[in-house]
């Protein structure tokens, strides 16, 4: 039933070295999907402990080559989103001794780094974010402030942003700060949330009842696993057959507007990106 739609999971990982990489491609593509976003994983995940903001490279680097196969594997395609994990802020500050001044400063040059790319024309959007735990007050300020630089990068690239953040309902001040710098609150993207969000715009963690609530609710969503192909946590999040199971679902229960709304109108509207057109000319273009 996927197969006359488009079918985007908007947040995965893959891991090229150690884990499943291109085979959970292949499950995904096996069950209808289309299209991924596939979002560069935790430095610390691919041995990269940052001193400098060219030190990410290579973790970018990486995650662009894994796109690069995984479209070859896709009958759409699939586009890197790249930026630093808000969580290396807690690395640095209590594991690596930075005071958060510094982690800010070197988190914000990671994502310059990162900005380069998609200025290139070769990842499509920026992740950033801030911790979902709790943290000092030095340590949420400066988060913030990295969130805020990324916005700045977005607003000049007219890129969208991944935000990593805590579970919420309402983050229109969020949003606000986005469009302080220029950034419109449709180019601001919550990962893993749920079917209701006031601010941003909702990546839907895949299980029925979130799905639900975005689906009745009518406004702008994208569909999203969080797959995270780490082999010390085979079983967590979600896997890579979620989207398209959860679209034939959708799709069984005559929510077609809504599949629509997620493949392709919300792709469209974030990313600038054409979910048809690349699945009929097979990876053509951003």
């Amino acid at each position: 039933m996927t197969a006359e739609t488009p079918v985007l999971d908007n947040h995965l990982h893959l891991d090229p070295d150690n884990h499943r990489g291109i085979d959970a491609v292949r499950d995904f593509a096996r069950v209808g999907g289309t299209h991924l976003l596939v979002v560069n994983k935790p430095s610390w995940h691919l041995g990269v402990d940052a001193d400098a903001g060219e030190d990410f490279r290579p973790v970018f680097e990486r995650t662009i080559d894994i796109v690069a196969e995984a479209s070859s594997e896709l009958p759409g395609r699939a586009w890197p989103v790249l930026g630093v994990h808000p969580g290396l802020i807690s690395r640095l500050v209590d594991e690596r001794g930075f005071s958060p001044a510094d982690a800010r400063d070197l988190m914000c040059a990671g994502l310059d780094v990162a900005a380069e790319y998609v200025d290139a024309g070769d990842a499509l959007a920026l992740k950033s974010g801030r911790p979902h735990y709790d943290v000092t007050d030095a340590v949420w300020e400066a988060s913030n402030a990295v969130m805020r630089h990324a916005f700045e990068l977005a607003a000049g690239l007219e890129c969208a942003v991944q935000l990593h953040a805590e579970a919420s309902e309402d983050m229109t001040e969020v949003t606000g700060w986005a469009e302080e710098v220029g950034l419109p609150a449709h180019r601001v993207v919550k990962h893993y949330a749920a079917g209701r969000l006031e601010g941003p715009v909702p990546s839907v963690m895949c299980d029925k009842e979130r799905l639900e609530v975005a689906t009745e609710r009518g406004e702008p969503f994208l569909m999203e696993t969080d797959y995270i192909d780490d082999p010390d946590r085979p079983g967590a999040v979600l896997g890579p057959k979620t989207v398209p199971r959860r679209v034939d679902w959708l799709l069984e229960d005559g929510h077609d507007d809504a599949v629509r709304n997620a493949h392709v109108e919300t792709p469209e509207r974030v990313y600038g990106i054409s979910t048809e057109e690349t699945l009929e000319s097979g990876r053509n273009g951003r």
